[in-house]
């Protein structure tokens, strides 16, 4: 399988790509920016695993791996997004965002999960990680999320939730439809505003209680297990 490190900081890109080359059997390729992601998508005929930093000084992992899934079909895409691991109000079975400092077990776990996928399985995320990931990275704009043929938005701002929408429903009920989707494929465009603002509950209680899930005995009482 081919594996695209995508980082702005050249030694911890560097770090990630050797432990790929040392624990697995996966050819690894490293670049250090958008521009040198797209120009290596650009030279490639293959691509089947993207390791993306979420954001940095210009530089946006959504944008990039929309780009190189519209190169390669069936492109799978981890992010790596700046806020701490211990930030998280849920912890996400078969995680796909690996915040600092890396997990570098359960990444290289995640890396062989995408090794084994059909060539053609979708790029899905656990609605909790991607609502986390843009909640904590304090992001504009708008989530559209899709599981099967339903689809929703997710309006955010200065990474709160302010709006939500399906095809049947508006507000805190949308928020709950999504949330029941589990799986999902997503993209953030971060130019949409909110046509409304419905919704004034924090987020972190929101998505628990959308979830259904219960603290974990043995973890501190504001993480979550999902």
């Amino acid at each position: 399988m081919q594996v695209l490190i995508a980082h702005r900081d050249a030694e911890i890109g560097e770090q990630l790509a050797q432990m790929v080359t040392d624990y697995t059997s996966h050819e690894c390729d490293l670049v250090g920016s958008a521009p040198a992601a797209l120009d290596w998508g650009r030279r490639h005929a293959r691509c089947r695993l993207l390791v993306t930093q979420l954001e940095g000084d210009d530089f946006d992992g959504f944008a990039v791996g929309a780009s190189l899934s519209e190169i390669f079909s069936g492109l799978q895409t981890m992010f790596l997004p700046p806020y701490m691991a211990d930030e998280q109000r849920l912890e996400i079975a078969d995680t796909k965002v690996f915040p600092e400092p890396i997990d570098g077990e359960a990444l290289l776990a995640a890396i062989e999960r995408a090794d084994s996928a059909a060539s053609n399985a979708p790029d899905l995320f656990h609605v909790a990680d991607v609502v986390q990931m843009c909640c904590l990275s304090r992001r504009n704009g708008a989530l559209q999320m899709v599981r099967e043929n339903r689809s929703g938005i997710l309006y955010l701002r200065h990474g709160n939730i302010v709006h939500a929408e399906t095809t049947a429903a508006r507000g805190r009920d949308a928020f709950r439809e999504i949330a029941s989707w589990k799986w999902i494929e997503f993209a953030y465009d971060g130019s949409v505003r909110p046509p409304v603002e419905t919704i004034t509950e924090p987020w972190p209680e929101m998505l628990i209680d959308s979830l259904g899930v219960k603290a974990d005995d043995d973890a501190p009482e504001e993480r979550r297990r999902a």
